[in-house]
């Protein structure tokens, strides 16, 4: 391990996470601004209706995560991971100088597909040497991932604080300018510290270590290939996959994205030529997957529907814009990440650390929870009165929490979980369940009609109900799959 710095961490684990730190600036402070561009008429936006809107918005956010998964991919057989965060780096930083110039709409989505490609071969590799500054595992890696996530929510704190009032009150395009002004900060501390710091972690590509001259592809694979080229075309040529608008496009690519992930740990278990204990675990990462899904679909409304809230329907204290309530979350993080990585690793000592697949079903009913506040916010927005901030400020609060208890627990599992030669590949297959929910957190916002807001204690109640299954479930498979993790903690 390297050099110990600052609470028993190596120093390289604060290179990583002052440039996280400065591409989630980029990344958050987009996202706060990103829907109420596309939907604003009046001050030089996109004049989008919600429907076209929050589909753009699920299509952007969906593919900057599902990027991760070929980002990940090219880390583990061509890049290594530190070219492949370089190179991620300065695609972000292209993509949000061209957004910083007013253009049409093919400028304004070449813009965007730069920041999804760049965010793909960034997001995953990074988290991937992370794990590799912490070759013993255990809580002290749980506690790492915590630290790091105090990075990522203070660039998201920032981004959002500083991109959301140039956006609102300044000018859009100022807004996606001071994201790129960022990202190139955080290529400034990548370059010049990484190489001291990490030595050689995240240099070679994963395959290298492992002689792949003589594997041949397994006739399960191409089984498997087969069936997924077979459904696709079926759904085709059915007409259930629909082309003709931009939400149709999006449900569409989310029920791909499904059938690509399923097929992927499939062939994972089947022929891949993983040991029994290996196929176990990636049965564990399936599951935890899908929680993770549904986590961020709800989780993800901060940019879409709670959002739509915050600006149509709830009061703005002093004026502020309306994109400063997604700030609670980062705030919220820096406050109580500190307190939760301790929390672990104290338990942990004392023999009560939560299994991981608890610490998922409680993150999800702390969602849920959060959700109930904000059926009862609705029921008052009904009544033509704004909704007093506090209902964001709690919901805010109680989500919050729950991604703590899943989020850099999620991460830290998938890198004590996965098999080295697929680790980056796996990592990508995590920031895919994050795709997914942003696509389907876009799908609910376009839902938001501002002519029936009868619809809005239904819709978010749906949330808590979805939350409470899908929490119960993962809490009582916790018992019998608990040999599974093979002996990881």
């Amino acid at each position: 391990m390297s050099e110990k710095t600052l609470f028993g961490h190596p120093k390289g684990l604060f290179v990583l996470f002052f440039t996280e730190m400065w591409e989630r600036f980029s990344y958050y402070g987009m996202r706060a601004i990103l829907l109420l561009f596309l939907l604003d008429k009046t001050s030089g936006g996109m004049g989008l209706n919600e429907g076209e809107g929050g589909a753009i918005y699920g299509l952007y956010t969906f593919s900057v995560y599902l990027l991760s998964l070929p980002g990940g991919w090219l880390a583990d057989n061509v890049l290594g991971q530190r070219k492949a965060i370089w190179y991620g780096g300065i695609a972000i930083m292209l993509g949000h100088i061209v957004l910083a110039f007013p253009g049409s709409q093919a400028v304004f989505f070449t813009g965007l597909g730069l920041v999804a490609i760049g965010t793909g071969l960034l997001k995953p590799n990074i988290s991937s040497i992370v794990s590799e500054l912490y070759p013993e595992g255990g809580a002290i890696r749980d506690a790492a991932f915590s630290i790091f996530y105090i990075g990522i929510n203070t660039g998201s704190f920032l981004g959002i604080l500083i991109v959301g009032y140039l956006g609102q009150k300044v000018g859009w395009h100022y807004g996606f300018g001071a994201a790129a002004v960022a990202m190139f900060l955080g290529l400034l501390v990548y370059r010049f510290t990484a190489q001291t710091y990490l030595q050689d972690k995240g240099m070679l590509p994963k395959a290298l270590a492992s002689d792949k001259s003589s594997e041949k592809t397994n006739p399960i694979t191409w089984g498997l290939l087969g069936a997924l080229v077979v459904f696709l075309l079926v759904m085709q040529f059915n007409g259930l996959f629909q082309w003709g608008s931009k939400a149709a496009v999006a449900t569409s690519m989310g029920v791909i994205a499904v059938a690509i992930v399923i097929v992927y740990f499939l062939n994972l278990i089947f022929a891949s030529g993983l040991d029994t204990t290996e196929r176990k675990r990636i049965v564990i990462l399936f599951i935890l997957f899908w929680g993770a899904v549904l986590f961020w679909a709800g989780f993800e409304q901060q940019g879409s529907s709670l959002q739509i809230f915050a600006d149509r329907y709830s009061e703005l204290p002093f004026g502020m814009p309306s994109s400063w309530f997604q700030n609670f979350n980062p705030f919220y993080i820096l406050v109580f990440a500190p307190v939760l990585g301790g929390l672990w690793v104290f338990l942990e000592k004392k023999q009560f650390n939560p299994p991981l697949l608890v610490k998922f079903a409680i993150g999800l009913f702390l969602l849920g929870l959060g959700y109930y506040i904000m059926v009862v916010g609705a029921q008052i927005a009904l009544t033509g009165v704004k909704a007093s901030a506090l209902f964001l400020t709690f919901t805010y609060l109680f989500h919050t929490l729950g991604e703590l208890c899943l989020s850099p627990v999620g991460l830290s599992a998938y890198t004590k979980l996965a098999p080295k030669k697929y680790l980056s590949q796996l990592m990508g297959i995590w920031f895919v369940a994050a795709a997914l929910g942003n696509l389907f957190a876009g799908l609910f916002a376009g839902g938001f009609d501002e002519e029936n807001v009868q619809q809005m204690p239904q819709m978010f109640m749906s949330i808590v109900w979805f939350c409470l299954a899908v929490g119960g479930v993962i809490f009582i498979l916790q018992r019998p799959l608990k040999d599974w993790m093979g002996g990881i903690k």
